[in-house]
């Protein structure tokens, strides 16, 4: 049950990583070519990452993999708190991320550059806090949780479905990471490269 949830887990975050990438390679075509991303995918990635994180992901790291290893260790308790002020602050700032592509599509002076700014912000904080769970709180879970406490992760984790392929996903994010992948030009996509809006 371990290489279960793990692997679950993992999947989450690769499908997390790869919106993000995708909004911040249109980000640098925005700052490099000058170029106008299709709004309707922005908006897809930006709901994307919002809603699943928001309502599967991290309520079930905190409620499952947090809450049994710190029955099990206090060696995570520091780890565990600033991750969880991250899982606050992130939706905080994904509403400043969307607040900021509402103003450059509505062409407020230096919406732009605002929202361009935003969007790498966002991109590299993401990052920086899956590898802080990748690389911390998952080698403290492997050396101190219980069997039985794998089981429960993976249930609870199993519910969600992969997000992009799952055997029984929840239909709403497979549908919208399969519509982001359809919008998306190459190379993050498989939509047209003349899509933008």
């Amino acid at each position: 049950m371990l290489n279960t949830a793990l692997t679950i887990i993992l999947d989450e975050h690769r499908s997390l990583a790869a919106v993000t990438h995708g909004l911040r390679f249109l980000v640098r075509e925005m700052r490099d070519k000058g170029s106008d991303p299709d709004s309707k995918l922005l908006w897809a990635m930006l709901y994307y990452i919002d809603s699943f994180p928001q309502k599967q992901h991290h309520p079930k790291e905190e409620a499952y993999l947090f809450r049994r290893l710190k029955m099990r260790t206090r060696d995570a308790d520091k780890v565990i708190l600033e991750l969880e002020d991250q899982h606050k602050s992130g939706a905080e700032h994904v509403k400043a991320l969307e607040m900021a592509l509402g103003r450059y599509q509505a062409g407020a002076p230096g919406g732009r550059e605002a929202f361009m700014a935003a969007a790498e912000t966002f991109a590299d904080e993401l990052a920086v806090h899956m590898a802080l769970e990748e690389n911390v709180v998952i080698p403290l879970a492997k050396r101190h949780l219980e069997p039985e406490d794998w089981v429960e992760i993976a249930q609870a984790f199993g519910e969600n479905g992969d997000p992009r392929f799952g055997a029984e996903p929840d239909q709403e994010f497979r549908s919208l990471f399969s519509r982001i992948v359809n919008l998306a030009p190459p190379p993050i996509g498989v939509g047209s490269s003349h899509g933008a809006a």
